[in-house]
């Protein structure tokens, strides 16, 4: 009989423990907290030495392998379902590794169809809910709240799907145009358009965490201070994506740093729920300092960036990625890296035309994104007043009315 596999417990210790395919269709748990593995697999240096050498989607393989389980998929089938998730990505190794001067590497992690990091993950969480959605014979509809890439990333990985329609809720204001039109011009009739690496270190690898934010900084103030509290408001940067208040995976860095102390966790996150305000305890913030460090980037050293970057390589940086490479050359400034530095990529800048015009460059953009400008859009719009529940409620029950009509049909 096969031993039972991984099997993830709640942030805040409340909710009973479930295995992968319960905290995939959970989202959030039970008790307003975050699934996490209940034991992190160790990672030997024989193992990482040969995993070395392994392309991005076999190294996908080996770690799904370790969190999922062959009792719920197996190896044969993950295989398939992994190499199907990255079959639409433009580059032949999914991810591209950029080396330029003076010891600057930059991971590009936006070969797929969206040209942003999003379609690394939701490629492959679409073909897991697909899979056993199909065992069961069940259909889901799944909403997806978005600054931007996280909605045409979820848009595009539902591509194909019979089990699954996907509800967008688009803010106005805080994407780029060409955000916008990735997520307004697809009109499959199963789309509705409404308008951090802690847990690798504790794996085993060897590597020092570096968090760079926009003027957004409350991560920064974080493991600077130990204040964990919301500002006034959120400002418009030219790195849209990290316009955010909440960043909540800091919750999950919380609980794996507390050592596992889903007490401590859910004291914390309950009191910044209510308070919006929370001062970590000493420890915690000793050891978030400790495994993390941190900068916040202004607009202008943005712009900087991204110009001296094409100076120096003819490399054009997207405006979040150019945060990452700014700490980057503040560092090279004081003292060589005597450890190879790697900054994360996680769009492309075709997707931020305007921080490109803003830093004096000139855009290159893609066939594809030029081809968004002609396609029709679709989107409903919610308007101040409106009773968006209500808007989402009569969405959801339309899409169950249509597909237990596909079941009588297909019955008959």
């Amino acid at each position: 009989m096969q031993p039972p596999g991984m099997r993830y417990i709640s942030t805040r210790g409340m909710a009973p423990r479930v295995d992968f395919e319960g905290a995939l269709f959970s989202g959030y748990a039970p008790d307003g907290g975050l699934f996490m593995p209940e034991e992190l697999p160790q990672l030997s240096t024989e193992t990482l030495r040969q995993w070395s050498t392994l392309s991005y989607p076999g190294l996908v393989k080996e770690l799904c392998t370790l969190f999922i389980g062959p009792e719920l998929i197996p190896r044969d089938v993950l295989n398939g379902l992994i190499d199907q998730a990255f079959s639409r990505f433009r580059h032949r190794e999914v991810v591209r590794l950029s080396r330029l001067r003076n010891g600057l590497n930059v991971l590009e992690l936006w070969h797929g169809v969206t040209y942003a990091f999003k379609d690394l993950s939701l490629c492959c969480t679409a073909q897991f809910l697909q899979y056993f959605l199909e065992k069961k014979e069940k259909h889901v509809t799944v909403v997806v709240g978005t600054s931007g890439d996280t909605g045409s990333a979820a848009i595009e990985s539902v591509q194909g799907a019979k089990n699954m329609d996907i509800i967008v809720l688009l803010p106005k204001g805080h994407c780029t145009k060409i955000q916008e039109l990735q997520m307004t011009t697809v009109l499959r009739e199963n789309v509705h358009v409404f308008g951090a690496g802690c847990i690798a270190q504790k794996m085993g690898l060897p590597i020092r965490l570096v968090v760079a934010v926009n003027r957004n900084d409350i991560i920064h103030r974080t493991v600077q201070q130990g204040d964990f509290s919301l500002s006034e408001a959120v400002e418009q940067t030219l790195a849209s994506a990290m316009d955010i208040q909440v960043p909540y995976n800091m919750e999950r860095i919380f609980w794996l740093l507390s050592g596992s102390n889903s007490q401590v966790t859910r004291a914390l996150m309950e009191q910044f729920e209510r308070t919006q305000s929370v001062s970590l305890p000493k420890e915690l913030h000793s050891k978030l300092s400790g495994a993390v460090t941190s900068e916040s980037v202004s607009d202008e050293a943005i712009t900087q960036t991204m110009a001296r970057c094409w100076e120096e390589n003819k490399y054009l940086l997207c405006p979040h990625s150019a945060v990452a490479v700014s700490y980057h050359y503040q560092q090279t400034e004081q003292q060589p890296p005597s450890l190879p530095r790697c900054c994360l990529a996680p769009a492309s800048a075709a997707k931020f035309p305007e921080a490109v015009l803003a830093a004096g460059l000139t855009p290159e953009t893609p066939a594809e994104i030029l081809a968004l400008e002609s396609k029709g859009t679709r989107c409903t719009p919610m308007r101040k007043g409106d009773d968006w529940t209500l808007m989402l409620r009569n969405t959801i029950e339309d899409i169950s009315c249509q597909q237990r009509g596909h079941f009588l049909n297909a019955l008959e």
